[in-house]
């Protein structure tokens, strides 16, 4: 009955796409990317639209291939852990409503590290004008009209400029920069700009050069973590998908009968479930963590 009731949603699906002129897939597309837009955060579709131009974002065809998988996943351990056909579509409902939740986490990642390089950018750069202009909103000058960079860093640099001239001194300008931008390069160097600008440090090319190398390091670091995440992760995944599993080997162990018996009763569904969330969120959190804080020192 509950196959045949999914049969029955599944013929309507497609014959009314048919009528209309408009296949199941574009149908899927629309709807997802209609929802997306809808609920989706003002700061996060800024995130989401720089994630597009860097062409990271996931196209209407990965969504879909990502909906078949996780939710096909989903449904195959539902079903195997409770044989019921309604159980395992529940499943699958549930895992599919998680993927915008990693297409965020996703797209947060690909800004935070297009951040980084555009910081790594700015900081070189501002480093490398000042040894030839010797003064620091010149410096901003040289690198906002480079065409290096890119918004929105190239729109606090010009805003910098701006508050500069207005101002007669650096300090809100740094100031705003650092509260946008806390990185440590960034800090590092606004704080020895400041010092040079204010008590006329002597002999502030080697500083820089010290800086320079600082940078370089910074930069060594966060793109070896950045390799070691991606390997742990690939691993991480793998086991967190076979821990779904071990419910076959209690199966084996048991034999199918004697294990069709067992899920009867209400405490080992209970038990089941249980498993399934745990497992769920360990996937999740380890997503949370191998996505968040990239592109950081």
């Amino acid at each position: 009955m509950e196959l045949l009731i999914m049969l029955v949603i599944a013929v309507f699906v497609l014959s009314y796409r048919r009528q209309s002129g408009e296949s199941v897939y574009r149908f899927i597309a629309d709807t997802v990317t209609t929802i997306y837009n809808k609920y989706a955060p003002y700061s996060y579709q800024e995130v989401r639209e720089k994630s597009k131009q860097l062409g990271q974002e996931y196209s209407a065809k990965e969504y879909l291939s990502q909906i078949i998988l996780i939710g096909g996943v989903a449904a195959v351990v539902g079903y195997l852990y409770f044989y019921s056909i309604m159980i395992a579509i529940l499943y699958a409902v549930i895992a599919i409503m998680f993927i915008p939740y990693l297409a965020y986490l996703r797209n947060n990642r690909v800004y935070s590290e297009f951040l980084f390089e555009e910081i790594q950018v700015y900081t070189t750069n501002v480093i490398n004008e000042f040894n030839t202009t010797q003064s620091f909103v010149k410096a901003l000058e040289g690198v906002r009209d480079s065409g290096i960079l890119e918004d929105p860093v190239l729109s606090d640099v010009k805003q910098m400029i701006d508050m500069s001239y207005a101002n007669g001194t650096i300090d809100e300008a740094v100031e705003m920069f650092n509260q946008k931008y806390p990185y440590y390069m960034v800090k590092n160097m606004h704080q020895l700009f400041l010092q040079i600008t204010k008590e006329g440090a002597k002999d502030s090319g080697e500083s820089l050069e010290n800086m320079m190398l600082d940078i370089d390091l910074l930069v060594e670091g966060v793109y070896r973590d950045k390799v070691d995440r991606e390997a742990s992760h690939k691993k991480f995944v793998g086991f967190g998908f076979a821990l779904y599993f071990l419910a076959i080997l209690t199966q084996m162990l048991l034999g199918t009968t004697n294990y069709k018996k067992m899920i009867g009763l209400w405490y080992v569904q209970l038990l089941l479930h249980l498993v399934a969330f745990i497992n769920s969120y360990f996937l999740i959190s380890g997503e949370k963590f191998y996505n968040q804080d990239t592109g950081v020192e």
